[in-house]
């Protein structure tokens, strides 16, 4: 049986109706099996400690009350503090949440910050409110999660469709909730409110990082790279900036609206100025449009998923033609999708390790928000760096001794980290 038939098969119920739960729970016991993890220790870790559903009533503009389900869910905290993002979208699913709550324990224990893994969201659609509006949704979910968040026990963060100005309604409504200012709550605010320097743009920097490695890695040569980037929101668009001072050609981008190539390479800064005009990236200049689809089997040698999760699937892999995917989404590659472009030969830098960056550099905001002392870009920088080239170093030497992926080898460290704090924690009572 192939690869690509041994992952039609543990899918079950097929491909097409896998959800991201469905997929982080097979690259978990893909990773329990290479341990050869006890089924009660395995029972521990794919339980999730706590499982949050609240409803979220806010009064609109026109004075009409909506209720819309806000979810936050934590994984573990056998490492450190729950850690992760939260998320306004209208295909917001508690199993999604689960899954990347899940992918973001073992991404902290895969960069060894000591952090568990958590997410939250709230299903609504951010494009059809006002500021007002999404900052009242944004008061009364951080009001009814309270209990459960903090500097020592949860601590959010940015993610699809939420920003600095968001987390400093969340820092804002659990400081005046506690009476005193708690710049540990949150990551992701403003530099004026105790962000960071680097923020921003760390996932992206991150990517950046990585891609430099694997480049070096396999002996080719940065300013030969033709780049194509799916999703253009903060971490496509600073990864098309970041690349373009690198020197590669970014050939090709899209967004929720359309995509655009051209293959002697992309104008970025001054796509960046079109887009910030006309709030996409069609109609730029220069540029031809593609289909949004289409855009992922374009000829390159790095192609960077940035958009959600399930982009590249058994209907579309074996049409990817790049040497390099670097995962900037989350669960961007199905299981079935995984396994062809393994057997195609192509470099999968899986999210775990690729997207590391935005929580690693949200460690570092919440140890200067703790201390009052803050560092400058460089240091950031520089840090970041240090840790993204030790996990990846890591990731290659542990696929190569057992003869694993780069997803699986990834998820091996961050599980085999967790499984060791648990069993020297015990149980209690």
């Amino acid at each position: 049986m192939s690869e690509v038939q041994e992952a039609m098969a543990r899918t079950e119920i097929g491909e097409e109706r896998q959800n991201a739960l469905q997929l982080a729970q097979l690259q978990f016991e893909a990773a329990a099996d290479h341990l050869g993890l006890s089924e009660s220790l395995r029972s521990i870790m794919r339980s999730f400690a706590r499982v949050i559903e609240v409803a979220v009533s806010v009064r609109r503009d026109s004075g009409q009350i909506e209720t819309f389900q806000g979810y936050r869910v934590q994984h573990s905290d056998a490492r450190g503090p729950f850690k992760g993002g939260i998320r306004y979208h209208p295909y917001v699913t508690i199993d999604t949440v689960k899954a990347l709550a899940m992918w973001m324990t073992w991404k902290c224990a895969l960069v060894n910050i000591p952090f568990g893994g958590a997410k939250g969201g709230v299903v609504c659609d951010p494009s059809q409110m006002s500021q007002s509006e999404i900052e009242r949704i944004t008061r009364r979910y951080t009001s009814m999660i309270q209990p459960n968040i903090g500097p020592d026990r949860d601590i959010p963060a940015p993610d699809v469709n939420t920003n600095a100005q968001v987390m400093s309604w969340i820092l804002d409504t659990y400081s005046e909730n506690i009476g005193h200012r708690a710049l540990g709550c949150v990551t992701g605010k403003p530099v004026a409110l105790g962000g960071t320097l680097g923020r921003e743009g760390a996932t992206s920097q991150g990517l950046s990082d990585i891609i430099t490695l694997a480049v070096k890695h396999l002996k080719m040569d940065l300013k030969d790279l033709r780049i194509v980037i799916q999703g253009f929101g903060n971490v496509g668009s600073n990864l098309a900036v970041i690349c373009h001072r690198l020197g590669c050609r970014v050939i090709g981008v899209s967004d929720v609206y359309g995509a655009i190539v051209n293959r002697e390479g992309l104008d970025v800064p001054a796509l960046m100025r079109h887009v910030a005009e006309a709030g996409r990236v069609c109609g730029f200049p220069g540029a031809e449009e593609i289909e949004r689809d289409d855009l992922l089997e374009i000829e390159c040698e790095v192609l960077a998923p940035c958009a959600l999760g399930g982009a590249i699937n058994r209907m579309n892999a074996e049409r990817i033609n790049t040497r390099i995917l670097v995962e900037g989404a989350n669960g961007p590659t199905t299981t079935v999708g995984d396994a062809i472009l393994r057997e195609k030969g192509v470099f999968v830098l899986p999210d775990i390790l690729a997207n590391a960056g935005g929580v690693t550099v949200s460690y570092f905001e919440w140890v200067q928000g703790l201390q009052s002392f803050f560092w400058t870009e460089a240091e950031v920088n520089d840090r970041l760096r240090t840790i993204m080239e030790a996990a990846f170093s890591e990731t290659v030497q542990t696929a190569a001794k057992g003869k694993l992926s780069l997803r699986t080898a990834a998820h091996v460290i961050g599980v085999r980290r967790v499984a060791d704090a648990l069993m020297r924690l015990g149980l209690y009572p």
